[in-house]
């Protein structure tokens, strides 16, 4: 019924900067919270910011000031900013949406979308 599409991924010197879009489609989904989580190969889904329909939001400590999370909901469509790109920020980013805040978080199976990953390397 709802499909994310992450887009904008690619290779980049550490210290530069891209940026992440997700477009859901399918239905506007009114009222829901959306997040970024990445994986990076032999790691666990980590948490790396959730933005409310309101606006409002929330950061992973290491992220915080230098990437920064958007959302357009006229285009259906929520961003990743990233800037001061190092190494360790190397992984699969997904977007995903839940109605419910808390399941979103947690970054688990319960959450209802999840796009399909777009791959950011950032080389040092």
């Amino acid at each position: 019924q709802v499909q994310l599409v992450e887009s904008g991924g690619g290779l980049v010197q550490a210290g530069g900067s891209l940026r992440l879009s997700c477009v859901a489609s399918g239905r506007t989904l009114s009222g829901y919270p959306m997040a970024w989580f990445r994986q990076a190969p032999g790691k666990e889904r980590e948490f790396v910011a959730r933005i409310r329909w309101s606006g409002v939001i929330a950061y992973a400590d290491s992220v915080k000031g230098r990437f920064t999370i958007s959302r357009d909901n006229a285009k259906n469509t929520v961003y990743l900013e990233m800037n001061s790109l190092k190494s360790e920020d190397t992984a699969v980013y997904y977007c995903a949406a839940d109605p419910s805040e808390v399941v979103l978080e947690k970054g688990g199976p319960g959450i209802q979308y999840w796009g399909q990953g777009t791959q950011v390397t950032v080389s040092s």
